[in-house]
């Protein structure tokens, strides 16, 4: 078991602190850096995306002969949790999701033409995107199986009719990859689709309002209509929808999980930063033992977290499919995120509870952490099932030499 990281690795990491300690940050602070949803204003996120490209820092997660730099999954997430110092940070180097994803699926599993088409101007920060899967009742959501907007065959292309909502990002993107049924099979009846937002047949219902601040392009319900898209506009080929989604939604629970690791650390350094000045009662926060206890519980659980995702990074780069290790890492890091909001506020006191600081954003942000991508109780579940399938081998070592 090796914990270092290599050379390389590091210097994306140091360069992108820096660039967060310089040129995000100080932001933060200030209104008018800020949309109506609570991001980071169009303009200037476009300002500091030019500068980030400038110094090379943009697309870690691909590969170089698609525009990025090839870190591997461990070395994004050294560096993801670095971005996420800062509220604004993912997006500025073209890491956020739901393009992030998007990106890596297309990477893997487009055709030359189709990552000419629909992930290039993606790569190139020219376009937004989006992956519409989740339907309202009686449709799918954590289970895919139940999914129920359609795809029919009609010529050489399908045509589209259903619903979907909480599609993160929908009324900023251009591009989208849909999952639709194609059939009734159990196992190939889903299928990927790919459309550009100008397409008719479909249109946004509403941008759904939500409790935390929001991506750009909000959390939208869509209704299919008689959409039409040509058949060369499929990813993967008929019915492998569900691969497609197996290739997009693990790596991307775990990018959230390393961007989350880079929101808990700065609750900690936030509180840290108070309670070394804060006195009351003649003594000084960070001298009372309730807080030391606070704030070195959440220093050990956000070090569990960082090992779990740095397992299943690893078990990824060797190419496994980490489903066990994504499952225990997205319930952990969900759940400390949440926790180190809360402890952080509970520290800096109405201070925290106030816009004066980013607590209440983050925690308010902190609280979908247990339900995208899979609610916690899917992710146990699945653990469940490991451990029923395996026993005692659910803990095994993976020993040298074995695949």
């Amino acid at each position: 078991m090796n914990f270092e990281i290599s050379a390389r690795v590091e210097d994306y990491r140091a360069r992108i602190a820096d660039f967060i300690d310089r040129e995000v940050l100080p932001l933060e602070a200030s209104r008018a850096s800020y949309d109506a949803h609570g991001n980071i204003a169009l303009p200037l996120l476009a300002t500091l995306r030019a500068k980030a490209r400038a110094q090379g820092l943009w697309c870690l997660q691909l590969k170089p002969e698609t525009g990025g730099q090839g870190l591997g999954k461990t070395g994004m997430a050294v560096c993801y949790e670095e971005m996420n110092r800062s509220i604004f940070g993912p997006v500025v180097f073209n890491s956020a999701a739901p393009d992030d994803g998007n990106m890596m699926v297309l990477e893997a599993l487009g055709t030359p033409e189709q990552k000419e088409r629909w992930l290039k101007p993606i790569v190139e920060g020219e376009v937004r995107s989006a992956f519409a899967m989740t339907e309202p009742h009686p449709g799918g959501g954590s289970d895919p199986s139940m999914i129920a907007t359609r795809a029919e065959k009609s010529g050489d292309k399908y045509v589209i009719n259903g619903r979907k909502w909480f599609i993160t990002g929908a009324q900023d993107a251009s591009h989208f990859i849909l999952i639709a049924r194609t059939s009734d099979d159990p196992k190939r009846g889903l299928s990927a689709l790919m459309f550009h937002k100008d397409q008719p047949g479909w249109r946004i219902k509403r941008r759904i309002e939500i409790m935390g601040p929001e991506e750009h392009g909000g959390h939208c319900e869509l209704e299919f209509d008689g959409l039409e898209i040509p058949v060369e506009n499929m990813l993967a080929g008929e019915g492998r929808g569900m691969k497609v989604t197996q290739v997009r939604l693990a790596p991307a629970r775990l990018t959230h999980c390393m961007r989350w690791l880079g929101l808990s650390k700065r609750c900690v350094e936030i509180a840290r930063a108070y309670a070394t000045e804060r006195y009351g009662f003649g003594i000084r926060l960070a001298d009372r033992e309730s807080i030391q206890l606070k704030l070195g519980d959440l220093a050990m659980r956000i070090e569990i977290g960082r090992m779990l995702v740095m397992k299943a990074a690893w078990e990824l780069d060797r190419g496994g499919y980490a489903r066990k290790e994504i499952s225990m890492a997205k319930v952990q890091v969900a759940n400390v995120l949440h926790d180190a909001a809360d402890v952080a506020i509970q520290i800096n006191g109405a201070r925290g509870y106030s816009k004066d600081t980013v607590l209440e954003w983050i925690y308010r942000y902190a609280r979908q952490a247990r339900l995208v991508d899979g609610a916690d109780e899917v992710h146990k579940m699945v653990l469940n099932r490991f451990l029923n399938d395996e026993g005692s081998g659910f803990w095994r070592w993976n020993v040298e030499g074995e695949a």
